[in-house]
């Protein structure tokens, strides 16, 4: 891992409070096991990993989405909700529905969300909103996709999946959410230049395969098979420890695709006369990308959700 640690966010345990008062008030974890299940997941150390330098206002308001997120993403794997495409998407068009103002919330997690967004756009720019619930809706609606697989017995190519994990894993939503504490706004312009596109792929890419990677023992028994590992090994008809092998070798691949967008970008600015500010806004974004990667393989090895996971699987380039 090239990338080097920003620690955990000095304000992590006071943060941890607050998202649990709001996670009681709205009764996201209404069971034990479901408060257990999320807690294991750790979402405060998540959020205080890739924001270490948040305020404390910043860091709880990303530690609730980020607790938000855990709990709809165990609903959709675990639950009736992501076996049955009809039960999905009526969940998915409400919750998007909720988003956008065109219905009243109901239930713990649409009214949770409903607080979310409006406190995450409030002083955010028209573009910038749009893009969070771009990003946001595209994730949602990964769920149904899988549904719709399950339901069907469809197994998807690697390839195929991989580019369905950019949205899946959620992690576009966390790279817009830098622009909060950082007070900045990315022109749209920049948002479409192909060195920006491509830096966000890769970081994402990484992201969502080392997760796979970290989570693969746990999906395989219960049989959840959308995991990029697991379509390796059975597309490939080869053992587990040579899909982790193959799995290894791309996220090195994809470390080396950062590296190459953070150059491509550096180009594509000089070449459209990028002003000081834009520079120095695109370059806070590069860094705090790059935080994002870092977090999150620190997080994966410190959480206790993965604990069981077979950490002797992970790329010793990682070890960093």
């Amino acid at each position: 891992m090239p990338f080097p640690s920003m620690g955990c966010n000095a304000r992590m345990s006071e943060a941890a409070v607050a998202m649990w008062q709001w996670t009681d008030r709205f009764g996201l974890c209404p069971t034990p096991e479901i408060h257990e299940q999320v807690r294991q997941a750790r979402p405060e150390l998540w959020a205080s990993l890739i924001y270490p330098a948040a305020e404390l206002a910043d860091l709880t308001l990303f530690c609730e989405w980020t607790v938000w997120s855990f709990v709809v993403d165990d609903m959709f794997d675990d639950g009736p909700q992501g076996r049955d495409p009809a039960r999905c998407e009526e969940v998915i068009v409400r919750l998007i529905a909720v988003i956008d103002g065109k219905t009243a919330p109901a239930g713990p997690l649409e009214y949770a969300l409903s607080d979310l967004w409006q406190r995450i756009c409030s002083n955010r720019s028209a573009g910038w909103t749009k893009v969070f619930r771009r990003d946001t809706s595209g994730w949602l609606w990964t769920y149904y996709t899988e549904a719709a697989d399950r339901a069907s017995g469809h197994v998807p190519e690697v390839e195929d999946f991989m580019h369905h994990r950019r949205d899946a894993i959620a992690m576009r939503g966390f790279l817009d959410l830098y622009e909060i504490p950082a007070r900045i706004d990315l022109p749209e312009a920049v948002r479409n230049l192909s060195g920006f596109i491509a830096l966000r792929n890769a970081a994402t890419d990484h992201i969502a395969l080392y997760n796979d990677i970290c989570s693969t023992q746990k999906e395989q028994e219960v049989g959840y098979y959308h995991n990029s590992v697991c379509l390796i090994q059975h597309h490939r008809g080869c053992s587990l420890q040579e899909a982790f092998e193959v799995a290894n070798d791309m996220l090195a691949v994809y470390i080396e695709r950062i590296q190459k967008a953070e150059r491509q970008l550096t180009s594509q600015l000089k070449s459209i006369g990028a002003g000081s500010n834009v520079l120095a806004n695109v370059d806070q974004c590069v860094h705090d990308y790059r935080m994002l990667v870092r977090g999150d393989f620190d997080y994966h090895l410190r959480a206790e959700r993965y604990q069981t996971s077979r950490h002797d699987a992970l790329p010793s380039h990682s070890r960093a």
